[in-house]
């Protein structure tokens, strides 16, 4: 693998989790009653075990 292909790829990912930071907190902005019709709670527990298992910040290697 080129050093340019990793760089593309970290880039790719860091693009990733600004987009999935930035929705969640658009989503954190809504009042309660719509998380909660979106199922915001339920979508968060499961993206946050997620994040905290063998998953780096920026995805699977």
């Amino acid at each position: 693998m080129s050093i340019l292909s990793s760089i593309g790829r970290i880039a790719a990912e860091f693009s990733a989790a600004r987009a999935r930071h930035h929705t969640e907190r658009t989503i954190r902005a809504l009042p309660v009653e719509l998380q909660k019709d979106i199922g915001w709670p339920d979508a968060l527990n499961s993206d946050t075990r997620l994040r905290h298992g063998s998953q780096s910040w920026a995805g699977k290697h």
